[in-house]
């Protein structure tokens, strides 16, 4: 027989290994305690008659010890599924604990309404967004970042390599006869035609932006043309000091030309004076004849 006083006597006094005290309370650290508590009603191993609920990945258990099974310890918990659905559960607990001391049926409640609560607001942080602390690991970045500083500086070799070898099959330096893949030969001159084309794109956009900007240019004056202004006085008065200086410019140029065109003209009146030699038969021969 299982003498339930002689059992909290010796654990209240002597020593227990769920005992934990504190400065105000001793608690217990037993998973099958009702309520966390070092108590004669809350301890699981002096009553012989004991109920508690227990939560396994989100779903809710009822165990009950009863003396009769005391002799198998292996199999002195009976354990209950209880329904998802709050009220039905409480239903369950009920049925399960109806002749059972009203503390141990309060408790159970109690416990059971905690745990959906806390269910509850897990599945709710789930749900949420929330950030993921990670370690890290300076020495693993430090490496990291000095091997992709190598791979940089390595590919860097490696292109302008194979462009300089590009090069020179291009020039003709290893002569008519050489093995090399052709899709390297043939990427670079892609890569060439994708620049001429859009180097053209660019070239048509310009002559494009410059046409609209000229036919803008051109209407811009032709409204110019169209629109009619509003002179006031004062610039009348000052346009008509320009016309009469302009008059007066005409009039020296008209007079400067004047004298120019007879200078030129006196030049080509000029006599030239044309000598012309005679031949004279001398006298005696004349007087011979005769």
């Amino acid at each position: 027989m299982q003498h339930d006083e002689v059992i909290w006597q010796l654990i209240n006094r002597g020593f227990c290994s769920f005992k934990i005290k504190t400065e105000q309370k001793t608690l217990c650290k037993n998973e099958y305690n009702l309520t966390g508590l070092c108590n004669r009603q809350s301890c699981p191993l002096a009553n012989s008659r004991y109920a508690t609920i227990r939560e396994h990945d989100g779903i809710c258990y009822l165990y009950m010890k009863t003396i009769e099974r005391a002799h198998t310890p292996a199999k002195m918990w009976e354990r209950i599924k209880l329904s998802r659905n709050y009220e039905k559960a409480l239903a369950q607990i009920d049925k399960h604990l109806i002749y059972w001391p009203n503390y141990i049926l309060h408790k159970c409640k109690q416990r059971f309404t905690r745990i959906t609560q806390y269910l509850i607001r897990m599945r709710k942080l789930r749900l949420k967004t929330q950030k993921k602390l990670v370690i890290v690991n300076k020495k693993v970045e430090r490496r990291e970042r000095g091997r992709e500083a190598k791979a940089l500086v390595a590919a860097q070799i490696e292109k302008k390599i194979e462009k300089e070898l590009l090069d020179r099959l291009k020039q003709g330096t290893y002569g008519d006869i050489y093995n090399f893949p052709e899709t390297a030969f043939d990427k670079v001159l892609e890569d060439e035609e994708i620049e001429s084309d859009h180097g053209e794109e660019e070239e048509e956009v310009e002559e494009e932006k410059n046409e609209d900007e000229n036919e803008l240019e051109f209407e811009e004056e032709s409204e110019d043309e169209d629109v009619p202004e509003f002179v006031a006085d004062d610039e009348i008065e000052e346009s008509d000091t320009d016309m009469e200086d302009y008059e007066y410019s005409t009039e020296e140029e008209s007079e400067e030309e004047r004298e120019k065109v007879a200078a030129s003209s006196s030049k080509k009146r000029k006599k030239i004076e044309i000598e012309y030699e005679h031949e004279v038969e001398p006298k005696k021969k004349l007087k011979s004849i005769n």
